[in-house]
């Protein structure tokens, strides 16, 4: 792939140079973290994401959500977390990840403030994932999630929940992950020529 966003080094120089939302006031929300994982599929830059179950009483479910989860009391810091929760649902190693950087911190509805690791998976293939909790393993076309957020005019400021939507294939991305998903793509905005049609 031609585009530089392929190339690691060139993702950490920019979210060093990107400002991302801080941490919330200490105590008011619960910990967790993500990774928005990104590898390159058939020449184009995909986001690695994940559809919850449809299980009843679940609050996250059938919604299509990064991979992640919960930090636990033993955890040294949120990254250890965060390459856990990636190895415990998807059987994806820290040694299979490139880590490029934080974008920083996202609060849930349910009072979880979310920090957002980013990395390169290495190696494209299949995935054995946890099937309690996590229906399918979905891959998000960079260059889709970019042409809605131009298509749509999200660039530029932040829409309400409400109309924050990045539909892909049979399913839309919304709530917390679809402002993940917007930050990222501001952050990219000023390149988009370079995502591919």
């Amino acid at each position: 792939m031609s585009s530089p966003l392929a190339d690691p080094s060139f993702l950490k120089r920019l979210i060093a140079e990107t400002v991302h939302p801080g941490p919330p006031e200490a105590g008011r929300y619960r910990l967790a973290c993500v990774f928005l994982l990104l590898f390159v599929r058939k020449g184009c830059m995909h986001v690695l994401a994940i559809q919850k179950t449809d299980t009843e009483g679940y609050p996250w479910r059938n919604q299509v959500a990064l991979p992640g989860g919960h930090i636990d009391p033993d955890d040294p810091d949120a990254l250890y977390a965060c390459f856990r929760e990636l190895q415990e649902e998807l059987g994806i190693g820290a040694e299979e990840v490139v880590f490029t950087g934080s974008i920083g911190h996202f609060q849930t509805i349910n009072d979880r403030d979310l920090e957002v690791f980013t990395g390169f998976w290495k190696q494209e293939r299949p995935i054995s994932h946890k099937k309690k909790e996590i229906s399918r393993v979905l891959h998000l076309p960079v260059p889709e999630l970019m042409k809605t957020h131009i298509e749509q005019g999200f660039h530029g400021w932040i829409p309400d929940v409400h109309r924050l939507l990045y539909p892909v294939g049979d399913v839309t991305v919304w709530g917390v992950t679809a402002r993940i998903l917007h930050h990222f793509l501001e952050m990219l905005h000023g390149m988009r020529h370079c995502l591919g049609p």
